[in-house]
């Protein structure tokens, strides 16, 4: 059994942070565990209350879990204040593993989530993670350059790359680009045996309102299917399809007044279909 550790937000709608990932991982089949970093008051309607966590209480939950359950790969949301990045990044600074990074900055509302200049309080963190899985205004906040076509974006990525030279994978999310367009591209950059390699994939854009927490339930599902696979290449695709799939079947049943969350229990049932179909729902 792989283990996970996510260290995020809580979500108390259920839809993102924690309660997201917590949920991916379960479906996927790695045990979840998990270091509060902030408590939100949220729900489908929006962010309305956001309390950090002592940098020490956040760092104290993670060795508590370093120590025992000795989990494969490590997930990090939401970060909240630039004195929980300094100290994740030196409790860190031990940790074998794979530490995959979903750099939420804003909520999808709109409210700010982290209290400081991205580019430079993530840079501890940024020095030691090994993936990247950043939206576009993520990705040009992160990289100072602006991001509105697909070469900027692949542009920016690698420079990243070349910044922070222990990540050796960047996930792309193009939602936010050629939003009139009627299929997403999804990047892939990963270090090769000699120069950065890139994949894409193109799934339909989904126009649904129930997208709440894409972005956590995308990157807890890279690191289970790395978990799995040991290859981003193949962990790269399966957690775009997992995403797009979700965001598909969750597309019929509304939950909440705003934008609703992802279904994540419907998945074995998803998986079930698409080996009888040979396609998702």
């Amino acid at each position: 059994m792989k283990s996970i550790l996510t260290i995020a937000g809580s979500d108390p709608s259920g839809g993102a942070g924690i309660q997201a990932d917590l949920k991916t991982f379960a479906v996927l089949g790695c045990y979840g565990a998990a270091a509060i970093t902030a408590v939100t008051c949220q729900n489908t309607l929006g962010v309305s209350r956001c309390v950090p966590l002592p940098a020490d209480l956040v760092t104290d939950q993670v060795a508590a879990v370093l120590s025992d359950i000795d989990p494969s790969h490590i997930k990090i949301g939401m970060t909240a204040t630039a004195e929980i990045i300094a100290a994740l990044a030196a409790e860190l600074t031990a940790f074998k593993g794979e530490i995959i990074l979903d750099p939420v900055l804003k909520s999808s509302s709109g409210r700010q989530l982290l209290d400081a200049d991205p580019s430079t309080a993530l840079a501890p963190l940024l020095r030691r993670v090994t993936v990247l899985t950043p939206n576009i205004p993520e990705l040009a906040s992160l990289s100072q350059h602006p991001v509105s076509t697909e070469a900027e974006a692949i542009q920016a990525g690698r420079q990243l790359m070349a910044r922070y030279a222990n990540i050796k994978a960047l996930c792309i999310k193009g939602g936010h680009l050629a939003e009139q367009e009627s299929e997403v591209v999804d990047i892939l950059l990963s270090k090769g045996p000699h120069a950065i390699e890139k994949i894409s994939t193109r799934h339909p854009r989904r126009r649904t309102a129930n997208s709440h927490g894409t972005g956590c339930t995308f990157a807890s599902a890279l690191a289970a299917y790395h978990a799995a696979t040991a290859s981003y290449q193949e962990a790269f695709p399966a957690a775009v399809r997992f995403v797009d799939s979700l965001l598909a079947c969750s597309s019929r049943t509304p939950i909440g007044h705003g934008t609703g969350p992802l279904l994540h229990h419907c998945w074995p049932e998803i998986e079930s279909k698409g080996r009888q179909n040979h396609g998702p729902c």
